[in-house]
């Protein structure tokens, strides 16, 4: 196996394992992203990879940091997430645009607290 390839591994294994430290509406999304996003750039030439993977990297990082201090206060004043600058944004295409918002929409949305079932009263 390829050095590479390790390092990709490695990095997902690595992000999902961070994950659970989010809440699980949180978590869910972000599982599913991710397993979409690294199948998408499965066979990128070289370049991509390398901008792919450094990006991985610093949310990792961004993850691993809002997980320490999750342990250090409480869950109500945890915080998720990190402004995307200009700069990043530039790069984005439309598809990737109309994904981030489809993303921000997700994620704002109010989490349901409870899964209210109505009974009909019959048996089953």
């Amino acid at each position: 196996m390829s050095s590479h390839v390790s390092r990709v591994r490695s990095l997902y294994k690595k992000i999902l394992l961070l994950h659970r430290t989010l809440p699980l509406h949180l978590r869910a999304l972000g599982d599913q992203y991710v397993k979409d996003e690294f199948r998408k750039h499965k066979n990128v030439g070289h370049a991509e990879a390398k901008l792919f993977m450094k990006e991985w990297e610093d949310y990792a990082a961004i993850v691993w940091e809002q997980a320490k201090q999750g342990f250090e206060h409480s869950e109500a004043k945890r915080h998720f997430g990190a402004p995307l600058t200009e700069d990043k944004l530039d790069f984005f295409n439309e598809e990737q645009i109309g994904q981030l918002h489809e993303l921000m929409q997700e994620t704002t949305k109010p989490k349901m607290q409870f899964d209210v079932i109505e009974d009909d009263g019959q048996k089953r």
